[in-house]
């Protein structure tokens, strides 16, 4: 039994709730009346209401993101038929913003807007002794980052041994990029170094080997990004594998050099690109030196061993099909391991929706709210392009038919090339999901053959080399994992 449930809904088994974690190891001596909860996204709303009442809580602080937020709003409406009393208390991104339009927010008894630990922990003493607060939408202020108490002690064992953790050592971004909610907190906050190091060294001396930092722009403060770099390099040992998201265009001699000693398998680097066209970029507040991008990403791709994995957003006002495929094709020249093809989003809040009329923006009411159309993109193009960036992430970011995907986009355009094959792939299929690993095989196969008139033997031993390849490969799970997180 609780007094307070922590619970929210996460995408994966595997993704740990770090923002439950922040919120209850800010509880102060409430902790001890609260517990968390984490459900998957699958399960059927009276099962999560189910697990949340048999703990006879109080009060449920539930957390709230674009990729759940269908589920939080079925489970609200739900508990508040079976238990009006319960005192629900909403927090996330997704309720950050907007809050009027939203039933969900309607359906909750309070929202918290913003940082939540000790907004969270205020309310949930007031609410237990008596003292309801006058408002139901709290604006909480963003808390001094040295008073806040690390979450990694909650880390259990099963979750350092099934799990990525999670970890940050900054909070906030400088940059202004209209897509992101990112750009409207444009300071950025560090949370003590001497504080964090004990608490990861704790960790690792448990046995954690794979950690995903959750920092917009790891390596924004060069001294910062190293010695966290050469905090783990110093304790590296085999299994060892740390996510970071990187500022692509700003990557000094002094992190080269700590990056190259990492080995094979054990460091991956986001770079979000995002765009290579200049007047788009200028549109949405994006500044990026995109020479300075390309000559650190090939550098780092040449002569370093980090796992790069760069994004690209499909969509973004100004920019059509033939600047997307040449922007696909100048990032595909660079070699990263991995190109994660986005379709934009307007996420609650974020500024990108004051280009709505102007580029005639249509997006989805449902979440993740993505884009259907716009002026340059109608929406069957866009439909194209949706089924381009999920066979993409099946055939090449896989990394199970790497050669098989280096074949197919050879020649004067990869974009050309993969989407000529995309739009064959779903002519034969009609799917985008539920393709096995060996119907896709031998989809690549006849490809191969029929349509790039490779020899049927050579085709069908170059997928097959290229699958048992994969199965060879070790690592691979933990890095899809840490991606999608």
């Amino acid at each position: 039994m609780a007094d307070i449930v922590l619970a929210t809904f996460n995408a994966r088994y595997e993704h740990c709730s770090f923002g439950l974690r922040c919120l209850m190891a800010n509880l102060g001596g409430l902790s001890a009346r609260a517990k968390i909860l984490e459900l998957n996204i699958g399960i059927r709303t009276a099962e999560a209401a189910e697990a949340i009442l048999t703990l006879e809580p109080r009060i449920l602080g539930l957390g709230v993101y674009v990729w759940n937020a269908r589920e939080s709003a079925g489970l609200v409406a739900e508990l508040k038929r079976l238990r009006p009393e319960l005192i629900i208390v909403l927090g996330g991104p997704e309720v950050s913003h907007e809050i009027p339009e939203q039933q969900l927010c309607r359906d909750a008894d309070f929202v918290i807007k913003g940082e939540g630990e000790i907004a969270f922990a205020r309310l949930c003493g007031g609410l237990l002794s008596g003292q309801a607060p006058g408002e139901r939408v709290i604006d909480a202020p963003a808390p001094d980052l040295s008073l806040l108490a690390p979450p990694y002690g909650l880390y259990t064992d099963e979750d350092i041994s099934h799990r990525v953790i999670y970890a940050e050592a900054s909070r906030g971004c400088p940059f202004a990029c209209e897509f992101c909610l990112s750009s409207l907190d444009k300071t950025v906050r560090n949370f003590p170094l001497e504080r964090l190091f004990p608490a990861w060294e704790e960790l690792l001396a448990r046995g954690a080997l794979k950690f995903k930092f959750v920092d917009r722009t790891f390596n924004l403060e060069t001294g910062r990004a190293a010695a966290v770099l050469n905090f783990f390099l110093e304790r590296y040992r085999p299994g060892l594998f740390l996510h970071f998201e990187m500022v692509p265009d700003r990557f000094p001699e002094e992190l080269y050099s700590i990056v190259k000693k990492f080995p094979a398998g054990s460091l991956q680097l986001e770079a979000g690109v995002q765009t290579f066209n200049q007047s788009v970029a200028e549109r949405i507040g994006r500044r990026q030196d995109n020479s300075a991008a390309e000559k650190n990403l090939l550098r780092l791709r040449g002569e370093t061993a980090a796992h790069l994995h760069a994004d690209l957003i499909i969509g973004l006002p100004g920019e059509g099909l033939a600047s997307f495929a040449a922007g696909f094709d100048r990032l595909a020249a660079l070699g990263p391991q991995e190109i994660q093809v986005g379709i934009l989003k307007r996420l609650r809040g974020a500024p990108i929706a004051r280009h709505d009329a102007e580029w005639k923006m249509v997006y989805s009411q449902e979440p993740p709210y993505e884009l259907r159309q716009n002026g340059l993109l109608d929406f069957f193009t866009m439909q194209r392009l949706r089924r381009f960036a999920r066979y993409w992430d099946l055939v090449s970011n896989s990394g199970v038919f790497a050669e098989t995907a280096a074949l197919i986009c050879s020649g004067a355009s990869s974009f050309n090339n993969f989407l000529a094959f995309s739009d064959w792939l779903y002519a034969r299929t009609g799917q985008t999901h539920a393709i096995s690993r060996s119907r896709l095989r031998e989809l690549l196969t006849v490809y191969l053959a029929e349509v790039l008139k490779q020899p049927a033997e050579a085709a069908a031993a170059l997928a097959g080399r290229d699958e048992a390849k994969a199965r060879r490969r070790t690592g691979s799970g933990a890095r899809r994992q840490a991606r999608h997180g």
